[in-house]
């Protein structure tokens, strides 16, 4: 690459890395796993670059990647792993308790890490069932039953409404 693209990888790395932590970090309730995971899908980006900005959505590109990176880390470990309530700071705006994240985040923990990645995409991320299938490698059906029975689980534990995932 050039200067002139590496300028632009970094500033565009620089613009979303905390994001990037963040979703990881909401997929894998561990700050350790988050940044390596926003890494290595920074990494894989930047020897891309070229394609990454033809694509036309370089965030959404990453995103693909930080998921990837999060599902081959389960497809690995297979275990589940506890979600702290200390949640890396959102964004400007955010006005909801400490105490309602953590409710949310041990709800989450409750769940399995396709639930969980469901859940993520599909409510605070925003993503249509389609994109959170393309995103996770699966049909919209799977995409579907796993949502449902996700809610489902936390209605149970943690009388969770899909108004407070958004």
């Amino acid at each position: 690459m050039g200067v002139e693209s590496d300028d632009e990888f970094r500033d565009f790395m620089r613009g979303r890395w905390s994001a990037m932590v963040r979703l990881a970090y909401t997929l894998t309730g561990d700050q350790g796993h988050a940044e390596d995971i926003a890494q290595a899908a920074f990494s894989s980006a930047y020897s891309a670059w070229g394609r990454v900005r033809r694509a036309g959505d370089p965030d959404a590109y990453v995103r693909a990647i930080v998921i990837h990176e999060n599902s081959k880390r389960f497809r690995k470990q297979r275990v589940r792993e506890d979600l702290r309530a200390a949640v890396p700071e959102r964004g400007t705006g955010a006005d909801d308790s400490l105490a309602d994240r953590a409710a949310l985040h041990d709800a989450l923990n409750r769940l399995g890490p396709r639930q969980r990645a469901v859940i993520v995409l599909r409510f605070w991320l925003d993503m249509s069932e389609a994109e959170t299938a393309r995103a996770l490698n699966c049909s919209v059906g799977t995409v579907k039953s796993q949502t449902s029975r996700a809610l489902a689980t936390l209605r149970k534990n943690a009388d969770i409404t899909e108004g407070e995932l958004r």
